[in-house]
């Protein structure tokens, strides 16, 4: 049976019971999907305790972005996390994360949290930071597990637990698919279904690039690809892309023409209200364009 926390109070004897265990957390702002499912799935096979916070964060949202319609849906979470075998669900309201109301100390990204993302959604980073470093104090987890499809945050979080010393293991999980390709996303459930048939061309777009790699194609050959795919499925004003990027995992620069090795071919784009963003891992094993 799956218990409920709101409080830190009510969250600590949970801990305390697996004291001498392996606890890990999956951070959560609810909405579940078979993305979080996977990511619940590893954290059970590889821990004692697993305990999923649902948090819909205000501090990584905009002025003119969605947090006022991103769904709350914490009964149906609540039935998925039981069936995962979740022991313990975390839903704090936000005076029980923000105790002092809008953080006056927060964690910053630097530059790496300025490309990509967040040269699009500024401050996200910022949120989504402090949101992860409040929380993982509050749970006090050995593992954390998070999705591959958001790659920038994966990589940001990995640089903060490296940065500031904090004794807890970062998990990616790799991302799930529909069998259209589409990566699981929650926002997803606001395209119409001829906007979902457009949104394809972002796991299109990242196919392409990923196969130029495969066949010893270069960088320049992969952006190549991709911006065709895109270019074509935007055509008609369907669909509007905020970037595509083939960029370093390590800090998310974008790659020179000539670089080998591991890399992460990113994109984020509009269909209709809806923003969405994806990515593949890929490497490039020549220079040659």
């Amino acid at each position: 049976m799956t218990a409920l926390a709101s409080t830190r109070a009510e969250l600590e004897p949970f801990l305390d019971g697996f004291a001498n265990g392996k606890r890990g957390v999956v951070m959560t702002m609810g909405a579940l999907h078979e993305g979080h499912l996977e990511l619940l799935r590893q954290a059970r096979h590889d821990c004692d305790l697993v305990v999923v916070t649902v948090f819909v964060n205000p501090l990584q949202f905009g002025p003119n972005e969605d947090f006022d319609r991103y769904p709350r849906t914490l009964d149906d979470d609540l039935k998925l996390c039981a069936e995962a075998g979740v022991d313990v669900v975390f839903a704090p309201s936000v005076g029980e994360v923000y105790p002092g109301g809008p953080p006056i100390v927060q964690i910053s990204p630097g530059a790496m949290g300025e490309v990509l993302e967040g040269e699009f959604r500024p401050g996200f980073f910022t949120g989504v930071l402090t949101v992860v470093n409040k929380l993982l104090h509050l749970t006090r987890p050995d593992v954390a597990f998070f999705g591959q499809k958001d790659a920038q945050q994966l990589a940001l979080v990995r640089r903060m637990v490296l940065d500031l010393n904090m004794p807890v293991e970062i998990v990616g999980v790799p991302t799930v698919r529909d069998a259209d390709g589409l990566a699981k996303s929650s926002r997803n459930r606001y395209l119409s279904p001829e906007e979902r048939t457009i949104a394809l061309a972002l796991s299109r777009a990242l196919s392409a690039g990923r196969d130029e790699a495969a066949a010893g194609h270069g960088a320049a050959a992969v952006r190549h690809a991709a911006v065709s795919v895109l270019s074509a499925a935007a055509a008609d004003g369907a669909l509007t892309v905020d970037y595509l990027a083939l960029v370093d995992p390590q800090d998310f620069s974008d790659v020179p023409a000539a670089f080998t090795g591991d890399a992460v071919l990113a994109v984020a784009a509009r269909v209709g209200t809806t923003r969405l963003i994806d990515n593949l891992p890929i490497t490039l094993t020549s220079g040659a364009s």
